[in-house]
C-alpha cells in the first residue's frame, strides 16, 4: 500500500509538471500582455518599466523556469492585476475558504440526500417513488445550474426581500479576504446541489437495483435476514465501490467552485475569481488556481483508489493481471 501511494504521488508530480507547461506555453502564445490591455492604459517606458520588474521581456523558456525555482520553495508569484500586489497563496488563501465551505454544505446536502433517495427508488423501484425521483434527476441534470439560480434569486430573492441588501462581507482582498454570513449559504447551496444530487442520486439507484437483484441477496432473504441486515452487510458493500468511482470526482469540481452560481448569486469565491484573473491576463494567478485545481483532481483519484481496499480488501493495488 505505502509503495503504491508513493509511486501515485510522484506521477501526481509529473502530471503538475505537465499541466504547468501546457499552461504556462498557452498563456504566452495569447497575444498581448497583463499590461497591454486597453483598459490599464500603460504605454512606452512605463510598460517596458513593468515588463522588466514582473520579468515579461525574458524568452518563454526562461521565465517558466524560474517560476518552477520559486515554485519549488512555494513561491507562485505576485498576483499582476489585485492592488498592491498581493503573493498568490496569500491571495488563494483568502479567497477559497468562502468556495471550499460552499462546495463542503454542497457535498453534504447533494451526497446525504442523493444516496437517501437513490436507495428508497432502488428498493421501491418502478413504483411512484421510483418514478418521482427519477423525474426530480432527470430535470437536476437536464436545466442549467445557472437558469436555476436566476428563477431562484427571483421567487425566493426579490420577490421576498432576500435580494434587496447583500449579505456578503466583502473587504479589500489585499487587506481583510472575504467573510461569509450563514444565510447567504442557502439559495446558492440549493442551487449548487440539484445537478450533483441528481447525479448521486441517479447512480446510487441504479447501482444498488443491480445488487437487490443479485443471486446472493435472495439467498440472504432465503436464510430469513432482516431487510436491514442484507442492505447493510451485503447490499451496501458491493453497491459502493461503483459508486464511488463515479461520484467521488464530483468532488474537486465542487469544492473549486462554479462560475455561474458565483456571479449569479454575488459570491466572492474561487470561480468567480479564475475568470476574471483570465480576462486581467494575470498570469501567477492563473497558474496558482490551475495546479491547485490539478492537485485536486489528483488526490481525489488517490483516494479513491485507497476507499477500494477499505472497501473491500480482495482489491489490491497496483496488482499486475496475472497475480
Amino acid at each position: 500500500m505505502i509503495g503504491y501511494i508513493l509511486r501515485r504521488l510522484v506521477s501526481l508530480a509529473f502530471v503538475l509538471f505537465v499541466v504547468s507547461i501546457l499552461v504556462f506555453v498557452l498563456m504566452n502564445l495569447v497575444p498581448g500582455g497583463p499590461f497591454t490591455l486597453a483598459d490599464r492604459g500603460y504605454s512606452g517606458a512605463a510598460l517596458e518599466n513593468l515588463e522588466r520588474k514582473y520579468g515579461l521581456d525574458k524568452p518563454v523558456h526562461v521565465r517558466y523556469v524560474n517560476y518552477v525555482s520559486s515554485a519549488l520553495r512555494l513561491d507562485f508569484g505576485n498576483s499582476f492585476a489585485v492592488a498592491g500586489n498581493p503573493p498568490v497563496s496569500q491571495l488563494i488563501a483568502r479567497i477559497w475558504p468562502v468556495t471550499f465551505q460552499l462546495g463542503l454544505y454542497t457535498i453534504i446536502l447533494s451526497f446525504g440526500l442523493g444516496i437517501s433517495l437513490g436507495i428508497i427508488a432502488a428498493y421501491f423501484r418502478n413504483g411512484p417513488v421510483d418514478n418521482f425521483v427519477t423525474l426530480v434527476a432527470t430535470a437536476g441534470i437536464a436545466v442549467p445550474n445557472f437558469i436555476i439560480a436566476t428563477w431562484f434569486l427571483l421567487v425566493f430573492g426579490f420577490q421576498n426581500g432576500w435580494g434587496e441588501e447583500s449579505k456578503w462581507i466583502i473587504g479589500p482582498i489585499a487587506e481583510g479576504g472575504a467573510a461569509l454570513l450563514s444565510w447567504d449559504y442557502f439559495l446558492p447551496v440549493v442551487t449548487y446541489a440539484l445537478a450533483p444530487l441528481a447525479l448521486v442520486s441517479r447512480y446510487t439507484r441504479s447501482s444498488f437495483a443491480d445488487i437487490l437483484t443479485a443471486d446472493f441477496v435472495r439467498t440472504a432473504r432465503s436464510k430469513g435476514l432482516s431487510e436491514r441486515a442484507i442492505l447493510l452487510r451485503h447490499v451496501l458493500r458491493n453497491a459502493l465501490i461503483p459508486m464511488i468511482t463515479v461520484l467521488l470526482p464530483q468532488i474537486p469540481n465542487l469544492l473549486t467552485g462554479s462560475l455561474f452560481i458565483e456571479v449569479v448569486y454575488g459570491v466572492p469565491g474561487l470561480g468567480k475569481f479564475f475568470v476574471t484573473s483570465i480576462f486581467n491576463r494575470d498570469y501567477p494567478m492563473i497558474m496558482g488556481l490551475v495546479l491547485l485545481i490539478a492537485l485536486l483532481w489528483g488526490l481525489t483519484y488517490l483516494i479513491t483508489d485507497i476507499l477500494y481496499t477499505v472497501i473491500d480488501p480482495r482489491i489490491r493495488l497496483g496488482a499486475s493481471k496475472g497475480a
